[in-house]
């Protein structure tokens, strides 16, 4: 029987992280992959492809759209879609193959089949042909990650009636897509789909998109895309979907009760969620604790009430992002070493990658209120910001929200073009508990669209410059 001080049970971004993080502070290591390749569904089916599709179908649109305002004369463009979709995988790929020479490198032995914890210290592979193998291990890392939230009385067949999964290889553009839910997956995916042509509409349950960003940054975004063609249908829900003709006929009901309709579609995504994947893990049988919501209970260490036993990412409480994962991952690396490993819940950026893209770190408003917190509100507008102007890209603000009585930032919300790499200058602000003072007289390159941030922190004193 193998014997290790690790075995990871998952291979995305948490598992093959903390299995890397292990192997690099002396540890003999194993992951545990029920897939035909390592990196989980971020790589295969999720934030990769997905950002892919995103990049491809954005200068689609701009080729169409923009380039004659810049002095460029093409033609219309045409779409190739299996050409696109080839690109995408060709990403796929690329970083799959990438977390394989990963693995190789730090000597981490990758055992193929589905993982099932026996007890404590030890973890059962069964092979796709039915064989199986049991390991013994100090330790296991539960890196499992979520599958795709099931909407009661919709059957997902991932042709017409899609999760995430199948909204990333369609094989022609629905004339009409209808999304359920309004949240980072269905809109980043219904923004895909309507470059490449499709009428989109959106039926969110909430009165509101984006359930837990800043309401104005959620209020400004939805009126962005509604501009681009985006139908919502806030406060209602899906109740039933006829797929028995050439279309499929979607039951739309008032979520607060009321007369339902019927809305035609080609395409159905449901996009409610993901919910933490514990099944057939042998959680219940090894003492495992798990909470209301199906996830693995932990402490502030990563461990269950099981000794040897540890959970990280989507199975776990918090956000459902893969640089959640990857950072807990390493914690419990450096824990299980000895070390003092830790994760800033408080400082988790979280992004949108449509067009324009909308990033949030911190609090939002709503959450400094409810806590009774006094705050500053500093906000620059890109309409004034030059590098914004120049390039037509206009849409969208910075907004800080920081202590009035310390000044500490205590959270940040972008709209615009690269807000999702501009939000990293607060988040690092935000880990040695910077000021806004301390953002407004650090330098900023000129011209650049980062020139908003410092003018957002300038702006909690009411003092920003260009505006």
């Amino acid at each position: 029987m193998a014997s290790y001080d690790l075995v990871v049970i998952g291979t995305g971004p948490g598992g093959y992280v903390c299995a890397i993080r292990a192997a690099q502070l002396g540890m003999k290591v194993a992951v545990v992959e029920k897939n035909a390749t390592l990196g989980g569904t971020c790589l295969n089916v999720g934030c990769m492809p997905s950002k892919a599709l995103l990049h491809a179908s954005e200068l689609f649109e701009e080729s169409g759209h923009s380039f004659a305002k810049m002095g460029i004369t093409v033609g219309k463009p045409s779409l190739d879609l299996p050409a696109m979709m080839a690109f995408k995988q060709e990403g796929i790929d690329g970083n799959v193959k990438g977390v394989e020479f990963l693995m190789k490198k730090n000597k981490i032995d990758v055992l193929r089949g589905t993982g099932r914890v026996v007890a404590s210290g030890k973890v059962e592979v069964k092979a796709a042909d039915g064989k199986a193998e049991t390991v013994e291990t100090r330790n296991i890392v539960i890196a499992t990650g979520s599958d795709v939230a099931k909407l009661k009385g919709i059957e997902i067949d991932e042709k017409r009636v899609v999760s995430s999964t199948g909204a990333l290889a369609l094989d022609k553009v629905p004339g009409k897509l209808l999304i359920v839910g309004a949240g980072v997956i269905g809109l980043e995916l219904g923004s895909v789909w309507r470059r490449l042509g499709a009428q989109v509409t959106v039926v969110e349950f909430l009165d509101r998109i984006l359930p837990g960003m800043d309401g104005e940054v959620a209020r400004q975004f939805q009126r962005l895309l509604e501009k681009q063609g985006f139908a919502f249908r806030l406060g209602a829900k899906v109740t039933g979907i006829n797929s028995s003709g050439a279309t499929l006929k979607v039951q739309v009901e008032p979520a607060a009760g009321g007369a339902a309709e019927t809305l035609e579609a080609d395409v159905v995504l449901v996009a409610i969620g993901r919910a933490p994947h514990t099944e057939g893990l042998g959680l219940k049988e090894a003492g495992v604790a798990l909470d209301g919501r199906g996830r693995v209970e932990i402490d502030h260490h990563f461990a269950t009430n099981v000794p040897g036993i540890y959970a990280i990412g989507d199975v776990v409480r918090g956000p459902m992002l893969a640089h959640k994962a990857e950072d807990e991952g390493v914690a419990v690396a450096e824990i299980l070493a000895g070390q003092a490993g830790h994760v800033n819940y408080d400082v988790i950026p979280g992004v949108v990658y449509t067009t324009p893209e909308v990033a949030s770190v911190g609090k939002t408003e709503e959450d400094l209120k409810e806590a009774g917190v006094a705050y500053n509100v500093g906000k620059f507008p890109f309409t004034a910001n030059g590098r914004s102007k120049v390039n037509q890209t206009t849409d969208g603000f910075v907004k800080i929200l920081a202590d009035a009585k310390t000044d500490r930032v205590l959270g940040c919300h972008i709209i615009g073009r690269e807000a999702g790499e501009m939000i990293h200058e607060a988040c690092v602000l935000m880990e040695f508990g910077g000021s806004a003072e301390d953002l407004a007289r650090t330098c900023h390159a000129h011209p650049t669209r980062s020139e908003a941030v410092k003018e957002a922190a300038l702006a909690v004193a009411k003092r920003a410059i260009h505006m």
